[in-house]
């Protein structure tokens, strides 16, 4: 592998960046460093609202371009590069849907606020984690912001009780097995896969020159835009069908492992 000529470093975040306790390495921050001064350029993309990255990433949020909401919406410092919300009749159609679904609890996903029907005491165990600004609510009419995502949560399976009753609607909207107990719906043009093409060709980079990390499903448009493409270890079956590498599970710095020897073959 000749990973000098990169010049794009794209990673997911849960599962892959993050370890198990939602922690960023304090190795990966100083590797960040090198890579900037090597003019590589770092993209996290993550399923996580915009605010919920910001808080992860701090050290460096003004220095990388944070794609959240799964690739609804892109940002680089102050500049939106990609904003792709719910269109109003799109979300009208697949309300009740959602809405109906058995031990299914929908999190609304704004720019700066999630908006959450049910009480799920374990969701509500996790909402501090991924969605620290929210809102506990009756009915979508509550929702006056535009909508980036939606995020179903069921507390055993996702991919077994919840995609199964939401998989027809993959012909008009994307949707996503994104963790364990979560399915991710969108618009079709709201995934990582898009954004991250986007910013491919704004910086004139290759698939050739792009490495990418990912875990989950909804990492698998990503990850097929580079040619350095890596499942972690911990990934799901499917993520690993599609990506050419595997590195370290997220708990032993997977990404950091391979960052560190992309870093050696430029010296």
């Amino acid at each position: 592998m000749n990973l000098s000529q990169v010049k794009l470093i794209v990673s997911d975040l849960d599962g892959t960046l993050l370890n198990s306790n939602h922690e960023v390495s304090s190795e990966f921050f100083k590797l960040f460093k090198i890579l900037q001064s090597k003019n590589i350029l770092f993209v996290a993309a993550s399923g996580r609202p915009y605010y919920s990255m910001i808080d992860k990433l701090a050290p460096i949020k003004d220095d990388i371009i944070i794609v959240s909401e799964n690739g609804g919406l892109a940002v680089k410092k102050d500049d939106l590069l990609i904003s792709n919300t719910f269109k109003t009749e799109n979300l009208s159609a697949i309300s009740d849907i959602i809405l109906n679904l058995k031990d299914t609890h929908p999190v609304f996903c704004t720019k700066d606020k999630a908006y959450v029907i049910g009480k799920s005491k374990k969701l509500m165990s996790l909402l501090s984690e991924y969605y620290s600004n929210y809102d506990i609510i009756e009915t979508i009419a509550d929702i006056k912001e535009d909508i980036y995502k939606i995020a179903l949560y069921h507390e055993e399976s996702s991919e077994k009780y919840i995609y199964p009753s939401v998989k027809h609607l993959e012909s008009n909207f994307k949707v996503k097995v994104s963790a364990n107990h979560w399915v991710d719906i969108s618009e079709n043009i709201a995934n990582k896969g898009y954004a991250i093409k986007h910013i491919q060709e704004l910086h004139n980079i290759t698939e050739a020159e792009t490495m990418v990390f990912g875990d989950y499903n909804n990492d698998i448009e990503m990850l097929q835009l580079a040619h350095f493409s890596y499942a972690m270890d911990n990934a799901h079956p499917h993520v690993k069908a599609v990506a050419n590498f595997t590195t370290k599970t997220n708990d032993e710095n997977g990404v950091e492992f391979i960052i560190k020897q992309l870093i050696d073959s430029l010296d």
